[in-house]
């Protein structure tokens, strides 16, 4: 088990740049009762998650900084990548859910939701709006037994 999962590492890490990061920070959900449970043991899916950091050149941030005293980093964008290889019931697709955090409104809990046999799993992500276009890297897809969800954030220009 330690060689595949040192073999699944290698793989989800190959193409990563020095702007990503891998991400696990898991969110607690409440203890869940399925009515599938007593058929199948629920257990949680693999995942391996990049987070996209980078600087924003605003115009505050290139007045007072530079590239030898670059601004801090902010999250630009995730991608998931969700692992379902014993699915039960494979036409039905896994979804997403996002809720806004009750304690910080800077935060939201991102939540997928597949099916027999797999639980829950929720992820604490920053609460800022998606950029849903193609173009833009945006990916929700279900392909050989893998959930992706991919997404940047809008960035917004000032204009006067």
């Amino acid at each position: 088990m330690v060689a595949e999962e040192q073999a699944l590492q290698r793989e989800a890490r190959k193409g990563m740049t020095d702007e990503e990061a891998e991400f696990s920070v898991e969110a607690s959900l409440d203890n869940q009762v399925y009515l599938w449970s007593d058929k199948y043991r629920p257990r949680k899916p693999r995942y391996f998650n990049r987070v996209h950091t980078g600087f924003e050149w605003n115009k505050y941030n290139q007045t007072h900084y530079d590239m030898d005293n670059p601004p801090p980093k902010i999250v630009q964008g995730y991608k998931f990548n969700i692992f379902y290889p014993d699915l039960i019931d494979k036409s039905t697709t896994p979804e997403y859910f996002l809720t806004s955090c009750p304690d910080n409104r800077d935060f939201a809990i991102l939540r997928f939701h597949a099916g027999p046999p797999y639980e829950d799993i929720a992820f604490k992500i920053v609460n800022r709006e998606w950029e849903y276009s193609y173009k833009r890297g945006f990916r929700c897809q279900f392909h050989n037994n893998i959930f992706q969800l991919w997404f940047h954030f809008k960035r917004y220009r000032y204009r006067r």
